[in-house]
């Protein structure tokens, strides 16, 4: 049983509204003239904090709803990356500081700071990316998910490293959650991680909710 008198819970999560890319609703009810408010959502389905199925870039066909539900849970480590330059690499010497203490199936968070770009056309243009080496190191070691500030985990404007990127990802079972917001508020090492999609039938991706277990008084 968590005893939530000794964690903090810290929401990843981008709010969803109008200043989302991808994302937009219009109003189908009022309360005053049907009774209740209600609206039509209309979303990309890799808009704001998302996560990536494997159908995404082809690897299977299996969608965002093949992955068993205790995939979403787990122990993660968060590692730091100071971004000093446009469309940094993010190389795999930077798991150094926890490698020792990574086990198989944990999860990765890179804080970058990169969230406090969004808005901004640097945001998706020159975003950190995570290094091919990075990347099969996170394979190699049965990284269960992946979690970056940055709306991808990629180049999105090269296609062919964008594709090598996710394809070795998610080719390797690492799922991958982008997008990502608040990391600067877990001050503890590591943190359990869940992050739940919506179940979409087949789907290539979705939104999700994704949040933080972290220790107090650390």
């Amino acid at each position: 049983m968590i005893n939530l008198n000794e964690i903090q819970v810290i929401d990843l999560t981008m709010p969803f509204n109008k200043e989302v890319k991808g994302f937009d609703f219009r109003i189908t009810k009022k309360l005053k003239e049907h009774g209740w408010n209600a609206r039509h959502l209309s979303f990309y389905s890799h808009c704001g904090t998302h996560m990536d199925a494997p159908f995404h870039f082809g690897v299977s066909k299996d969608g965002i709803d093949s992955y068993p539900v205790d995939r979403f849970v787990g122990r993660a480590w968060i590692i730091d990356i100071a971004v000093d330059t446009t469309q940094q690499l993010i190389p795999a010497n930077v798991v150094r500081p926890v490698e020792g203490e990574f086990r198989s199936g944990d999860s990765l968070l890179i804080r970058t700071g990169w969230c406090k770009k969004f808005g901004s056309k640097s945001y998706r243009d020159e975003l950190p990316r995570i290094g091919e080496d990075l990347a099969r190191w996170c394979v190699q070691h049965d990284v269960n998910m992946l979690g970056v500030e940055a709306p991808s985990v990629a180049d999105v404007n090269n296609l062919d490293e964008v594709t090598l990127i996710h394809e070795i990802l998610l080719g390797g079972d690492i799922i991958i959650i982008e997008g990502l917001c608040n990391l600067h508020l877990l001050h503890s090492n590591p943190v359990t991680l869940i992050a739940l999609p919506l179940k979409i039938s087949g789907s290539d991706g979705s939104p999700a909710r994704v949040i933080a277990l972290a220790r107090k008084n650390v």
